[in-house]
């Protein structure tokens, strides 16, 4: 009964302040559980209500520490994980920091660029690997390794988001291809490597390919490209255009091609800034005409159709010529002739949740990855027949949205056209503002800093 009363006490002297925080608290967290519909973790509800309420975990107990030194060492230890916890729900869950690393989307977005991306546009998703190094993606920073545990691994679930994917928008995603790395060549990926030297050669040759390892879904590196092709869409590309069920697609304004420039003489740095041509793709060769004469070619200059006028209409170059189409087959998928190219691809159908297709020698090459790496069953066929899970099958229903990126840098691009389609569970979010531009081609004192890009959003600069 004593007891019953002291709590009763204690209970009264708290502060009207706690109780306000409290449930402040409280109804923030519980807007977050019902958000992930994880209802058990309303079982972290009463810690809550102990740490401003009855206080009777001793959360502060450093505190109490009569040694300066250890109280102002746990003050810092104290404010650093929290404020780690709070970086990592908001990376996790809101917005998460993104460097533009290469010019594929070039230049719509720029190499260089820093990018808040947004989680919360299309739904954060729950981490398929939950504990984790805080703020590192899948190497430990400095000491290298994994900055994850395989276990607990959690199945695929996204929450709520304010608003559906489209078409066009620039999405940054979990690379389909990076479920199984050689360590030490990434790039291209593990799967073009096998295409070209089997897989006895990648997966005995640690020396040279490193380990072979498999990361889960969240732990893949990040890429950004453009949505051009929605799930249940038809999609081909002829000439470099792209068609949609038959209908030409709208090219992105600063969607850029490679050309073969012949110049009447060195173009200046003030020319290739009036082109938007980096240093990095400034590739001059002297070629000797019939007469004897060195005459300059750039070869392989990325320029949009606003460039490509320019450089034909100044008189700075007496040819410009698109660059010819890859040889057939060097696209995805590796291991089946389509006759397909960089530049003339497809027809393709983009799988749809829910929608069957008719398995054939066909369709199992262009959709086994689908149904294996990314559905996880397992296909085989024996004796003219094909089998998923051991069970006899002439068709399949798939079980996710897919879709189909492409970069606005058309030939600089590696991107669905080389290593097929993007899962949903793959998504991460889309980009929409830029908090800083760094021009890697200038010094700090003489325009690094792209003023023109810094605070702007993503749509105002990328469309």
């Amino acid at each position: 009964m004593n007891k019953v009363i002291e709590e009763i006490k204690r209970l009264k002297a708290v502060k009207p302040l706690d109780w306000a925080k409290c449930l402040i608290w409280c109804h923030l967290y519980g807007f977050f559980v019902a958000w992930t519909g994880n209802w058990w973790l309303l079982l972290g509800m009463p810690l809550i209500f102990d740490a401003y309420v009855t206080k009777i975990i001793p959360w502060g107990w450093w505190k109490d520490l009569k040694n300066p030194v250890a109280r102002s060492v746990m003050s810092w230890v104290d404010t650093i994980v929290w404020c780690l916890l709070a970086v990592y729900m908001i990376n996790v869950f809101v917005f998460q920091n993104y460097q533009i690393p290469s010019s594929s989307l070039e230049k719509s977005l720029l190499v260089g660029d820093f990018l808040l991306v947004s989680k919360v546009d299309y739904g954060p998703r729950i981490p398929n690997t939950p504990i984790a190094f805080p703020l590192a993606h899948n190497t430990l920073p400095v000491v290298g390794g994994k900055s994850y545990l395989d276990k607990p691994l959690w199945k695929y679930k996204r929450l709520k988001g304010l608003r559906s994917i489209k078409r066009n928008d620039i999405v940054v995603f979990n690379f389909p291809a990076g479920d199984t790395i050689a360590y030490l060549q990434q790039n291209p990926d593990y799967y073009k490597w096998v295409s070209w030297n089997g897989w006895e050669a990648v997966n005995s040759n640690p020396n040279q390919y490193g380990k072979i390892m498999y990361r889960p879904v969240d732990r893949r590196e990040n890429f950004v490209k453009r949505l051009i092709g929605m799930p249940g869409d038809s999609l081909q590309i002829i000439a470099n255009q792209v068609y949609i069920d038959g209908k030409a697609l709208p090219n992105p304004k600063k969607m850029q091609l490679d050309y073969i420039v012949q110049a009447k003489s060195v173009l200046s740095p003030k020319q290739f800034a009036e082109l938007g041509v980096s240093k990095a793709d400034q590739r001059l060769v002297w070629v000797q005409n019939d007469l004897g004469q060195n005459i300059p070619i750039y070869d392989r200059m990325p320029l949009t159709q606003e460039a490509y006028n320019l450089l034909t209409k100044s008189g700075w170059a007496t040819a410009v010529t698109l660059i010819p189409d890859e040889a057939p087959n060097q696209t995805y998928p590796y291991d089946y002739a389509t006759g397909w190219s960089r530049d003339n691809f497809g027809p393709l159908w983009i799988p749809k949740k829910g929608e069957t297709i008719v398995l054939n020698d066909e369709t199992i090459a262009l959709y086994r990855r689908c149904i294996e790496n990314y559905e996880g069953n397992k296909l085989h066929r024996a004796g003219g027949k094909t089998f998923i899970n051991g069970v006899p099958a002439n068709s399949y229903t798939f079980k996710m949205d897919y879709y189909f990126m492409l970069g606005d840098n058309r030939h600089e691009s590696a991107d669905s056209r080389y290593w097929g389609f993007v899962p949903e569970d793959h998504v991460v979010g889309t980009p929409v503002f830029i908090w800083l531009s760094l021009d890697k081609d200038k010094g700090w004192f003489s325009g690094k800093i792209r003023w023109n890009r810094v605070f702007h959003t993503v749509n105002s600069v990328a469309q």
